[in-house]
């Protein structure tokens, strides 16, 4: 594990808690950090050098948990090494970059993967199968709020702080042709930060659907809710809501084809409104991040692709960065090849 700072702690603890990984050192800079997230009875080895961990032949894999401007170089040391890595989102700063990392994953046939943390709940899970499923219909539109009292970060604006989850979520579930095409993103700097505090970023589907995202680190009242809207049911998530954080409601707008209809009835407005039951699934309460190490371990046992791999890392950080393009156009429409979605 290299990293003890925010992130870091909560991965040791669950590569701890899994029983298909053993954790061999803990890397910081900061040693006596390092040594306080451990606690005095341990067997894992601090250090501050990462090349330490690099030329041990006991590891196997490395997860870093450090800020977005030093992962390319570390991420790419270690997979020169022929190490396994797990990396907190976003990949890199740039597609670039990231690009560089998963072709170099590819070649070495290594597992890159992006902890990509929601993916691995319960509830995301579920709804990416009603969505891929059919259960909802063609997908039409997709809302999402994820706004907060916020930590305001020294080195990325909200866009790139938050809507990682969004994005991540999005490549996630939707069906493979349903891809990102465009994107168009609003931010303001209310409190002259320096950096977009508040952001609404529109992304348009292939398939001419459309989806939102509001980001937000000044809102007083905490919400993260996404509601993806089908052409037969739409899915509600509310992730604040332990009672019932997935519904299904069986409710929408028909539109009645005018040539399927008699003369005296295409008199009558062809939009009808359908309100039927709310299904609400039940759900295991289970830590997202026990998920992501079970699944990185998974996927190196099997010598596959992660579910969230370095692929999927790629296609968010194009996104990020059309829409930073865009909002430094003032909204502008940024078109966007983020490749398949597979």
């Amino acid at each position: 594990m290299v990293g003890a700072g925010y992130w870091g702690p909560n991965l040791v603890r669950n590569a701890q808690a899994t029983p298909a990984l053993r954790l061999e050192w803990l890397c910081d800079l900061d040693e006596e950090r390092a040594r306080a997230v451990l606690g005095g009875y341990t067997t894992v080895r601090v250090t501050g050098s990462f090349e330490a961990v690099l030329n041990d032949p006991a590891v196997g894999a490395v997860a870093v948990a450090t800020p977005a401007a030093t992962h390319f170089d570390l991420v790419r040391a270690a997979l020169e090494a022929g190490k396994h890595v797990l990396v907190e989102k976003p990949l890199t700063p740039s597609s670039g970059e990231a690009a560089k990392l998963v072709a170099l994953a590819e070649r070495s046939g290594l597992v890159l993967m992006c902890d990509h943390t929601y993916c691995y709940t319960p509830a995301v899970r579920k709804i990416r199968e009603l969505v891929r499923g059919g259960e909802i219909g063609e997908v039409q539109f997709v809302d999402s709020v994820r706004i907060n009292l916020g930590l305001v970060q020294p080195d990325v604006d909200v866009l790139w702080d938050l809507a990682p989850h969004d994005l991540s979520i999005l490549d996630f579930v939707l069906p493979p042709d349903a891809r990102p095409v465009a994107v168009s993103a609003h931010g303001s700097d209310p409190i002259d930060a320096g950096r977009s505090c508040v952001a609404y970023l529109s992304i348009w589907l292939s398939t001419g659907a459309l989806a939102h995202a509001h980001v937000n680190w000044l809102s007083p009242t905490k919400i993260r809710t996404t509601v993806i809207g089908g052409s037969r049911r739409t899915i509600v998530w509310d992730d604040l809501n332990p009672s019932q954080r997935v519904s299904v409601h069986d409710r929408g707008v028909d539109l009645a084809y005018a040539g399927s209809l008699g003369r005296e009835e295409r008199r009558e407005a062809l939009i009808s409104y359908r309100v039927g039951d709310v299904l609400v699934p039940a759900l295991p309460e289970q830590e997202a991040l026990r998920g992501v190490m079970a699944e990185f371990a998974a996927a190196i046992a099997a010598g596959r692709p992660a579910l969230t791999d370095g692929r999927a890392g790629l296609r968010v950080v194009r996104l990020l960065e059309a829409a930073t393009r865009s909002a430094a156009a003032g909204g502008a429409r940024e078109t966007v090849d983020i490749g398949e979605n597979e």
